[in-house]
């Protein structure tokens, strides 16, 4: 890092980089081992693993390994971290309680967001800031998050929380725990294979999220409690259930090209399609567009992958006559068919999405609070230039209440 930089990093130099109003997009703000995305390319890459190998031939449980422990597991490493994973899947007894308690109709994202602290308030490490400790939260947040989602789903349904079974895999038991029956094995791998797809994605917004939580040294449990809130967001993790929305809304294929050009006439979004980094097909998509296809095939609703194709190839048109550039689908159009047809409801997509995703928060967290001092600084601290000022060039004067 050059001297200037890190003078104006530190707050030395008073020279400042033009990136006002872009969403930090293309600013870098930290160094990272953990993932890398290629926009150009359309490469996503955990720790040197090319993603298309790790969905291929790796289990979430390997890659949560190595998200947390920067290789992938021995045999003896691996099965010591699924003994971790198993025996940290129980909901503390305040949890449960605190899940009963909440309206039935509150949003799943937000009831997951506010049983974090419980968690942590639980958790016998939870003041231990050793990254050994933080290793055995993350392991337990990667448990119970899940637990937490199917738990509630349950509740609300008025139906009998179901304990977990330790012999399934990550993937078999949350989809015991949340439908009572034990999932056949191609399901339980098509959902293992999602997980590790969404598992880290570098500094997405939820991530910064986290890491900018970190940075104040605050405990993990805080720093994804925030992350959580982050990915609630519909520009986020809430993007495919407005992918589910928008194909209910389409409702049939000869109804997609009225839909893509009145969308578009009016400013709107095409839900899925593009992406914020990508400038090709996100690798993701090319991995769940074939799953999706196969699910429609094996669970007889076909028709949802076929409409999602029609949108994809109607959109992608649209955009290269009215702009001439290109746009393909990233990994929310896909997987919001993709958990349809595995049954899970459109409010769960997002915290699905989360029980994922916790293996990278979890692992930027414990980068973030370790990183380096001559790395990065301590506190995320970035300057916003005043714009409000409405009373002239010397200010406001104050005019008391009574005057006013």
């Amino acid at each position: 890092m050059s001297e200037k930089r890190w003078k104006w990093i530190t707050g030395d130099e008073d020279e400042c980089p033009p990136t006002k109003n872009i969403g930090l997009r293309g600013v870098v703000v930290a160094d990272s081992n953990i993932s890398r995305v290629d926009g150009e390319k359309g490469e996503l890459i955990y720790r040197g693993y090319r993603i298309e190998d790790l969905a291929q031939q790796g289990t979430f449980e390997e890659i949560v390994h190595l998200l947390l422990f920067g290789e992938l597991p021995s045999a003896d490493e691996y099965q010591a971290l699924k003994r971790s994973l198993a025996d940290s899947r129980d909901l503390p007894g305040a949890v449960v309680d605190a899940l009963r308690a909440s309206p039935t109709n509150a949003a799943t994202m937000d009831v997951l967001q506010g049983m974090i602290p419980l968690l942590g308030a639980q958790d016998p490490d939870l003041t231990d800031e050793s990254k050994e400790a933080n290793r055995r939260k993350s392991l337990r947040l990667i448990a119970r998050l899940g637990l937490v989602v199917a738990a509630w789903d349950r509740i609300r349904k008025g139906r009998g929380i179901v304990e977990s079974r330790p012999e399934l895999d990550h993937a078999a038991n949350l989809l015991y725990t949340l439908h009572g029956e034990t999932p056949d094995p191609e399901t339980a791998r098509d959902l293992d294979v999602c997980l590790i797809l969404h598992a880290d994605h570098s500094f997405n917004a939820s991530t910064f999220t986290a890491r900018q939580i970190a940075s104040t040294r605050a405990h993990i449990y805080a720093c994804v409690a925030g992350a959580v809130g982050s990915l609630s967001g519909e520009l986020h993790g809430g993007a495919n259930a407005r992918v589910y929305q928008m194909l209910r809304e389409i409702g049939s294929a000869d109804k997609v090209s009225d839909y893509v050009a009145r969308t578009l006439d009016e400013g709107g979004r095409i839900m899925g399609m593009g992406h914020a980094v990508y400038k090709v097909i996100d690798p993701r998509a090319k991995i769940l567009g074939p799953m999706a296809e196969r699910l429609g095939e094996a669970t007889g609703r076909g028709e949802l992958y076929e409409l999602s194709e029609q949108v994809r190839q109607v959109t992608a048109k649209e955009f290269k006559k009215r702009k001439d550039i290109e746009i393909h689908p990233n990994v929310d159009f896909y997987s919001a068919s993709v958990y349809t047809m595995m049954g899970f409801d459109v409010d769960l997509f997002t915290p699905l999405f989360a029980v994922s995703r916790v293996a990278g928060w979890t692992a930027h967290v414990i980068e973030e609070k370790f990183a380096e001092a001559q790395q990065k600084p301590a506190l995320y601290r970035p300057r916003a230039e005043y714009a409000g000022n409405y009373c002239g060039p010397e200010g406001c004067e104050w005019i008391p209440l009574d005057k006013r």
